[in-house]
């Protein structure tokens, strides 16, 4: 293993300690170190951090300003032992970013989403990924979090869940319904007659008795999307299996909103709920529903017309 090898090892271990999983570090990093080898240098300077952030030149302007930033990033820790390393500006590459408008459903869709999730012809693979989009729309986890649940993690006698190791490393507690305690109950009991002996310790499991993979339930998704008619573009929207955690968010602040809570108050909550780092996270999805903006508008109203 060469020097920059061994540096990129320690700065991803390092950041990986603090609770970063730096899935885009591990990839573009080691490629880095080849470049830098490929022109025999050991020192970073701007120069060749701009020409390998911005490789491919059919790359986006977003994704050269993401390597960028993941070189500067590395350039600066290398920088606190030997001066000599330069950290490029990520003003040299910039972007903005924006995020993807969320497809909004309604009840009575992930209803039929889940009915056509008990179409599978596989018993186990209809149980599982009913049981999937049910708990993604009465929790709000992200998909990367509900497959990560083992079975330890899901302690129906107490009515919780325990997310480990979350979005940013952060873990949580989620509190369940008693309805859903019960669906839990009865996917757990077909789980466990159709796959008495699973090949890891996972909650949701395969036909095979594995842990779910990401990439095949995107693709799932697709295939029951069309069969519920969900493959349409609404308002430029196409539904994604990530909107159903978008959905139960709006759900809950535009029942607040309706029942005149504090929401100022609860959006801490929230977000902790959700597992966000910061509010501000949580406030993004005001932009994503036209109705939570027009009733905030007119809250904030109703306050300013009232005497002090």
């Amino acid at each position: 293993m060469s020097a920059l090898d061994q540096a990129v090892s320690d700065y991803l271990a390092l950041r990986r300690s603090l609770g970063f999983k730096l899935e885009m570090h591990g990839r573009v990093l080691p490629q880095f170190a080849e470049f830098l080898e490929q022109r025999e240098v050991t020192l970073i300077t701007t120069a060749l951090a701009l020409e390998f952030a911005t490789q491919p030149a059919s790359g986006s302007v977003v994704w050269w300003h993401q390597r960028l930033a993941i070189v500067a990033g590395f350039a600066g820790y290398l920088q606190g032992s030997d001066p000599r390393h330069e950290v490029p500006s990520s003003d040299l590459l910039p972007a903005k970013f924006r995020r993807v408008i969320p497809y909004l459903y309604f009840e009575e869709q992930i209803s039929a989403l889940m009915a056509a999730a008990r179409e599978i012809v596989s018993p186990l693979k209809a149980a599982t990924y009913e049981t999937l989009i049910g708990l993604l729309s009465v929790t709000g986890m992200r998909i990367g979090e509900a497959v990560a649940l083992d079975r330890d993690d899901v302690e129906l006698s107490e009515g919780r869940l325990t997310v480990r190791h979350g979005k940013n490393g952060r873990s949580r507690e989620i509190a369940l319904h008693p309805s859903t305690v019960t669906a839990l109950h009865s996917y757990a009991r077909v789980r466990d007659e159709l796959c008495p002996h699973p090949k890891a310790p996972s909650f949701l499991v395969t036909v095979t008795g594995m842990r779910m993979n990401k990439g095949t339930i995107w693709h799932e998704f697709d295939r029951l999307r069309h069969a519920t008619g969900l493959d349409r573009e609404t308002l430029g929207r196409r539904a994604r299996i990530h909107d159903v955690r978008h959905s139960f968010v709006l759900r809950i602040l535009l029942g607040w909103y309706r029942d005149e809570v504090d929401v100022e108050a609860q959006l801490p909550l929230l977000s902790a709920f959700l597992g966000h780092t910061h509010p501000s996270d949580t406030y993004w999805y005001m932009e994503a529903a036209p109705e939570l903006l027009a009733m905030a508008a007119e809250r904030l109203e109703r306050t300013w017309e009232e005497p002090s």
